[in-house]
């Protein structure tokens, strides 16, 4: 029975880092493998190049002893983890390429006894595509596909369901839904797992746990899709969107979201598409919801444009906007389909307005917001400087600040309410 004495972790991101950090944190070794050098180089100095809460702690702790340890190409390993970006193209069509870059580059170091498992959010088929793209590669070997319980290589998918800013956490904490392709792939992985994870380990077939995790996605997106909605129906009407769902809130069976300026991140902005290009004629409302959130930034830039009108009119001749926070939210470096940073880029195509940007979480901005002549600056300096504060992100530094009294602020988040 495999032990795990070595596990390889494809794709060292927001969930490959923590994941690998997590189980060289309890004595295995582990191999991250990223086609980032500089990523690579970063966390072989035990240093790490995304912000989450104890993950640096966990990292340089490991990476000293010996646990840890970052290349660019695979080595024979005991257990093989895919957490590679699953992004859509097209018409929201799923793209699986970086999946398949990964088992092109796994199949030639597989052996007899391997579970390889995939962490990636994708759609409904993709594990048992994984599985294909390795079979074709590796015909030395049988796999679940042919081979059933008796297959030579364990294939399986577990997806994460953590919130960013308390991954290490969470990791360790909660329930994983363990989806084999057999009842012995699903076995092994629950194995590999309960190194380290604390909840419980749900067992099921690969394509339930897949459509799970879109499920979880999409039953949030549907969620914020409302208090999105509602929040435009309310700026039309004249009344406190977040009054309105502080009172309706007090019913004991209503919870409504607070809304934002859009849905960012790789997940609830992505996932829900993966069920929907799957299901044209029946994810009718999930599709709406995903409609909804994706035009919640143009609304807010619709109230920014009258803002700036306004002050024009009134004898401005240079208005400053300031965009307070890129990341899709609060406490985090995230800018993965950020509403925020689509807020800014579409600002920063004003030529008559100067964008300042506001992210304490980073330290250089994306080269789309630069080549625009958006500047980063910190906080005090958009005090000063800024006709007009636009609160996106609910850092935990703007809710503490004291926000000046000379700016028109417009609050997309609810902090100022």
């Amino acid at each position: 029975m495999n032990s795990f004495n070595t596990i390889a972790v494809i794709g060292l991101g927001y969930i490959g880092l923590p994941t690998a950090a997590a189980f060289a944190a309890r004595r295995k070794k582990v191999i991250g493998v990223d086609v980032n050098q500089t990523a690579v180089d970063t966390i072989n100095r035990g240093e790490i190049h995304i912000v989450e809460p104890e993950l640096d702690i966990v990292v340089r702790a490991t990476v000293r002893e010996g646990y840890l340890r970052a290349t660019t190409k695979p080595e024979p390993a005991d257990a093989f983890l895919v957490a590679v970006p699953t992004p859509f193209k097209g018409d929201h069509e799923p793209d699986l390429r970086y999946i398949e870059a990964a088992a092109a580059s796994i199949a030639p170091v597989l052996k007899k006894g391997d579970l390889v498992v995939l962490e990636s959010t994708s759609p409904v088929g993709a594990t048992e595509q994984l599985a294909g793209w390795l079979a074709e590669r590796r015909s030395d070997l049988s796999f679940p596909q042919t081979a059933g319980e008796q297959s030579d290589i364990r294939v399986a998918h577990c997806p994460e369901r953590v919130l960013p800013g308390h991954v290490m956490r969470e990791l360790v904490q909660n329930d994983r839904v363990i989806g084999g392709m057999t009842p012995a792939c699903s076995k092994l992985a629950t194995k590999l797992y309960k190194t380290f994870v604390q909840g419980e380990c749900i067992e099921t077939d690969s394509r339930t746990a897949e459509m799970c995790k879109l499920t979880e996605n999409a039953f949030r997106d549907v969620n914020i899709a409302f208090a999105n909605e509602l929040s435009m129906i309310c700026g039309q009407s004249g009344v406190d969107v977040w009054e309105l769902i502080k009172l309706a809130n007090r019913h004991p069976r209503v919870n409504i979201l607070n809304p934002g300026p859009g849905v960012g991140g790789h997940c609830i902005a992505v996932d829900p598409w993966f069920i929907v290009s799957q299901n044209r004629e029946t994810a009718r409302l999930i599709a709406t919801a995903r409609s909804v959130n994706d035009h919640k930034p143009q609304w807010v830039l619709s109230r920014v444009t009258d803002e700036i009108a306004a002050l024009q009119q009134a004898g401005k001749n240079t208005v400053t906007v300031a965009c307070m926070g890129l990341a899709f939210k609060a406490d985090i470096d995230d800018l993965r389909e950020s509403p925020a940073v689509q807020i800014t880029l579409q600002l920063a195509d004003n030529k008559s307005i100067e964008v300042l940007a506001v992210e304490p979480n980073i330290k250089v901005l994306p080269q789309a917001l630069s080549d625009k002549g958006v500047q980063l600056v910190d906080m005090n300096v958009a005090f000063e400087q800024a006709d007009i504060l636009l609160i996106l992100t609910d850092h935990a530094e703007f809710k503490k600040a004291r926000l000046p009294g000379s700016a028109k602020i417009i609050d997309t988040r609810g902090i100022t309410g």
